[in-house]
């Protein structure tokens, strides 16, 4: 079964009520493949996920960027599942790079706060990924590894679970993973899904990737076999984020 590509926009901590409505604007007008070719999921601040959910056109999907790890209650601050599934919000991103390094999330803090979200009917895009000093010590897929494995750990369905490979020094430093480097996380990810998941987990399961994405280089990382879309940053609160959603179409004419 061929895996639907997938471009999601996370606009992190961005936009204004006007703004907001402009992007939204932007997204409606724009001629895109039809969503048995691509599945599109934008990520607005909480603040404007009501807005976002009401004006977005219905073929699009809206995603929260962070919710709590367990039902609501005596937590300041916090946003819990079940208030995203009550404002019909499908999908959630949790573990972003951001906050690990920000916030100090760790592997498990994230691993539980998939399985919780899952548990509640959301979606996840789980993001992993090394940081350049990592990766100089030759230690990616290791970090990597020890990210999906405390999510492998709690989560038995991944039917309703997007990985975003996110390498953190090509995060809106311009630095863009080479094609050939991204495919070769992704492989490497696929195959420890099937040796420490199932084969068909690694068969099914989308692995997006993330940093730096642009409409310039969207078209050669989205033709590598194991890329199965974008995490979008920067880019999303663009008019060229609609050149990266066309970029699908590398994978229907491959």
């Amino acid at each position: 079964m061929a895996r639907k590509f997938f471009v999601g926009g996370n606009w992190k901590c961005n936009g204004t009520a006007e703004e907001v409505k402009k992007i939204v604007n932007t997204l409606n007008e724009a001629q895109v493949p039809s969503q048995d070719v691509v599945e599109v999921v934008v990520s607005p601040p909480y603040v404007f996920l009501p807005l976002v959910k009401s004006t977005l056109r219905s073929d699009f999907h809206v995603a929260a960027q962070n919710c709590w790890v367990k039902k609501g209650g005596a937590f300041t601050g916090e946003v819990s599942a079940e208030m995203l599934v009550n404002l019909d919000i499908p999908w959630v991103i949790l573990g972003h790079s951001e906050r690990r390094a920000l916030l100090n999330e760790s592997n498990e803090f994230v691993g539980d706060k998939v399985a919780y979200a899952l548990a509640q009917g959301l979606k996840v895009i789980a993001c992993v990924g090394e940081t350049l000093e990592q990766r100089e010590a030759g230690s990616t897929m290791d970090v990597v590894a020890a990210q999906t494995k405390a999510i492998a750990d709690r989560v038995s369905n991944w039917s309703n679970v997007v990985i975003a490979y996110e390498p953190v020094w090509a995060i809106g430093t311009g630095k863009v993973a080479s094609p050939a480097q991204a495919q070769e996380v992704h492989d490497e990810l696929r195959k420890w899904l099937a040796k420490n998941v199932s084969d068909d987990v690694s068969a099914t399961t989308r692995i997006i990737y993330g940093g730096s994405v642009n409409g310039g280089n969207c078209k050669e990382l989205g033709g590598q076999a194991d890329v199965d879309g974008f995490l979008v940053g920067g880019a999303s609160l663009k008019p060229e984020f609609i050149d990266i959603i066309k970029a699908a179409e590398v994978k229907k004419s491959a």
